[in-house]
């Protein structure tokens, strides 16, 4: 799966989706302090879902016009270890195989997912 990590995901989560065998890019890496809406038209651009715990990307992709990107993957997670994080984002991204064309919102409760407006 190709994905593009969001600043805000952290590097052990990242290496831990690189080891699955996942083409992941990170904002971190290679362009931080991208404002989110640039980091929405990147992930569109390279075809790529986006994985964030930034709950503004809802909002950039329904309301704000912006071309959505391959999917959407929000985590709304309580604090816990990084092992135990990262072991949960790949976990869970392993999943399912429609993330694309969605907004989903991952909990410890739950996968919710709705469609991502077309542009």
């Amino acid at each position: 799966m190709d994905i593009l990590a969001d600043e805000n995901v952290p590097g052990a989560a990242v290496e831990r989706l690189r080891d699955a065998g996942h083409d992941v890019s990170w904002v971190s890496e290679d362009a931080p302090g991208t404002a989110d809406p640039e980091v929405l038209e990147r992930a569109s651009k390279e075809d790529r879902l986006l994985v964030t715990f930034d709950k503004d990307f809802g909002d950039l992709a329904y309301r704000s016009g912006l071309k959505a990107p391959a999917g959407i993957v929000l985590f709304r997670l309580p604090s816990m270890p990084p092992d135990a994080l990262s072991r949960f984002i790949t976990d869970s991204l392993a999943t399912h195989v429609d993330w694309k064309g969605h907004f989903s919102v991952v909990s410890q409760l739950g996968i919710r997912m709705r469609v991502l407006p077309r542009r």
